[in-house]
């Protein structure tokens, strides 16, 4: 049996290996995306840069987790105060091994407690059913930002009784 998925707030110290974690899920999990073209893969990972995750991380309506196996760092998900859920990246070797779920899980915890009725998140094709799988339905068609095609999606939160 596989050890269990740790999931715990991450922490300013973090802002290195979260990058490093995007940055591969996008090369490796989101090909199919980007075709790697080189110019759109540098685009969208220049989006997460060590110093916006250090932005994120100090930010009071940020919320960043990592998902820990035996210590070691293999995910890590972003939600912001208002709902949105930033993103959600599990490195490649990790795909479908419950990572993903429970990173997305403690996210949606987060915002319940803040009384947020709704995540909403901006996916990739590929990623979208991931969320589907998770309750998330579709709310806008496809749209393109910069080359990349994405899937708008939400789900509404129950409130903790």
């Amino acid at each position: 049996m596989e050890a269990a998925i740790c999931i715990c707030p991450a922490k300013p110290a973090d802002a290195g290996i979260i990058s490093r974690i995007i940055e591969r899920s996008i090369r490796v999990g989101c090909a199919l995306e980007h075709r790697n073209d080189p110019q759109l893969v540098s685009r969208w990972i220049s989006r997460q840069s060590v110093e916006v995750i250090t932005a994120q991380l100090v930010d009071p309506h940020c919320y960043l987790n990592l998902a820990l196996l035996q210590d070691k760092p293999v995910g890590v998900g972003m939600a912001t105060a208002s709902g949105d859920i930033g993103f959600c990246h599990v490195q490649p070797e990790w795909f479908r091994r419950g990572a993903g779920r429970a990173l997305l899980m403690d996210l949606e915890g987060w915002l319940r407690i803040r009384g947020v009725p709704q995540a909403s998140i901006a996916s990739t094709r590929t990623g979208a059913a991931f969320y589907r799988h998770l309750g998330y339905c579709e709310s806008a068609p496809l749209a393109c930002d910069q080359g990349l095609h994405g899937v708008a999606l939400h789900k509404p939160l129950p409130l903790p009784d």
